[in-house]
C-alpha cells in the first residue's frame, strides 16, 4: 500500500493579473468545503497551502466528514497548524475510508485574518462560510455560499502499490467552467464515471496556458509540481491552446504563432516521457464566436487548425483524444455545438463535458 493522489485543485495567487473571481480572505470563521474524491482508500490525508500567501495561515482547527463518518486532523499529533507563507502542509494520516466518487467534506477553523487566500478561482463549487468554529456542526445554515475552494489542494489516500493514476492537465475545460456548480459534471468527473480501474485528478486552471504566465504559472513552469510530484501519478492529460490563441487579443499580447504552440506540445511530451509517464494530448476545442472581446480572430482560429492538424498527425504523444471533432458544431467547426455549448461560445455545458470525457479512448488511456 502506497499513499496516491484522490483529489487534486491546481491553486492560484490572489494577485493573478487575471482572474475571474474576486480574492477572498476570512478571519475568525469556518470555512466548509466539499471535495469530490476521484480514488479511494483505507486511510487519507489533506494537504493544506499557503503556496500565495502573504502572511502565516493559522488553522485552529480541521476536521473531515463523509456520509459513513467524520474525523478530527491532527499535524505532528497537534490540533492546530500554522502554515507558512509559500508552502504546503499535510495532515496525520486519519482512519476514515473512502471510495472513489465520494464527497469528503472539509471543515477549517480560522481564527486569524488571513489575507487574500491561496485557492482554486473557478472550481465549479461552492464553499460555506460562517462565523466562530463550527468545525464540528452537522450543518451551518446561517453561513455563506462563495464560489471557490481555498486553502486546500488536495487529498491522498493509501491505496495498493500499482493503482494507476492519470494527471488531467490543463485549463478550463478540466476544471469544469460552464458546467452546473456542484453537480460534478466536469469533463474529468464524467471520464472517471467511465473508468473501471484507476482514475484521474483534476489540475485544470481556468484560463491557463501553454506557454504564459497570466493565469497561473504557464504549464512549463508548473508541470513539475502540478503533475510530477502528484503521487503514484502514471498518466497525464493535456489540453491547452484556447486561452494561448485567445487571451493575446484581450490583453495586447503579441499572438501566439503555430510553431510555438509546438514546440511547447513537443517540450510538456519530452518531459512527461522522462519521468516514464504516459502522455494523452487533446485536440484544441472550437472558440470561434465566444462571447468575450478579442478571444475570437481568424488568426486565432487558422493557428487552432493548424496546431490540431499537427496534433492528430505527428505521433509526439502516446495517444490523442479529439475533443475539437468531438464538440464542433459541423456546420461550422471553429464553434462548439450549440447544444454543447456553456452559453459563451468558449466553454462546454455538462453534455459539452461528457462528449469531451467520451473522446478518450479507454484502450489508449489503460487506466
Amino acid at each position: 500500500m502506497i499513499w496516491t493522489a484522490a483529489f487534486r485543485t491546481a491553486v492560484i495567487s490572489p494577485d493573478e493579473p487575471i482572474r475571474f473571481s474576486e480574492p477572498r480572505a476570512f478571519a475568525g470563521q469556518t470555512v466548509r468545503q466539499t471535495l469530490h474524491l476521484a480514488g479511494g482508500g483505507d486511510l487519507l490525508r489533506v494537504l493544506l497551502t499557503n503556496r500565495y500567501g502573504r502572511t502565516p495561515l493559522a488553522v485552529a482547527a480541521a476536521r473531515v466528514a463523509t456520509g459513513h463518518g467524520q474525523a478530527a486532523l491532527t499535524f505532528d499529533g497537534a490540533a492546530a497548524v500554522t502554515v507558512p507563507p509559500g508552502t504546503e502542509i499535510a495532515s496525520d494520516p486519519v482512519e476514515l475510508p473512502v471510495s472513489p466518487g465520494t464527497d469528503l467534506s472539509l471543515s477549517l477553523y480560522l481564527p486569524e485574518e488571513t489575507g487574500p487566500a491561496t485557492g482554486s478561482h473557478m472550481a465549479m463549487e461552492t464553499a460555506e462560510v460562517a462565523a466562530g468554529n463550527q468545525v464540528a456542526a452537522a450543518a451551518l445554515p446561517e453561513a455563506e455560499r462563495v464560489e471557490g475552494r481555498f486553502f486546500v489542494s488536495g487529498v491522498d489516500v493509501r491505496a495498493p502499490e500499482g493503482t494507476a493514476v492519470a494527471v488531467a492537465f490543463g485549463d478550463s475545460w478540466f476544471e469544469g467552467v460552464g458546467t452546473t456548480t456542484g453537480a460534478n459534471n466536469r469533463s474529468v468527473d464524467f471520464l472517471n464515471r467511465r473508468l473501471t480501474r484507476g482514475w484521474v485528478v483534476n489540475q485544470g486552471i481556468a484560463g491557463n496556458r501553454l506557454l504564459r504566465d497570466g493565469v497561473g504559472e504557464h504549464a512549463g513552469a508548473r508541470f513539475d509540481r502540478d503533475v510530477l510530484s502528484v503521487p503514484g501519478a502514471t498518466h497525464v492529460l493535456v489540453h491547452f491552446g484556447i486561452n494561448d490563441l485567445g487571451l493575446p487579443g484581450m490583453t495586447g499580447e503579441p499572438p501566439v504563432t503555430a510553431g510555438a504552440l509546438i514546440e511547447g506540445f513537443q517540450a510538456l511530451a519530452g518531459r512527461a516521457r522522462q519521468a516514464g509517464l504516459k502522455i494523452l494530448a487533446a485536440t484544441v476545442g472550437p472558440f470561434g464566436g465566444a462571447a468575450y472581446p478579442g478571444i475570437s480572430t481568424p488568426e486565432g482560429l487558422a493557428v487552432r487548425r493548424e496546431v490540431n492538424d499537427w496534433l492528430r498527425t505527428a505521433g509526439t504523444f502516446d495517444a490523442v483524444f479529439d475533443v475539437a471533432r468531438a464538440v464542433e458544431n459541423p456546420e461550422d467547426p471553429d464553434r462548439i455545438h450549440p447544444a454543447l455549448d456553456g452559453g459563451d461560445g468558449m466553454h462546454l455545458n455538462d453534455k459539452g463535458a461528457e462528449a469531451m470525457a467520451g473522446a478518450v479512448d479507454l484502450a489508449t488511456l489503460d487506466l
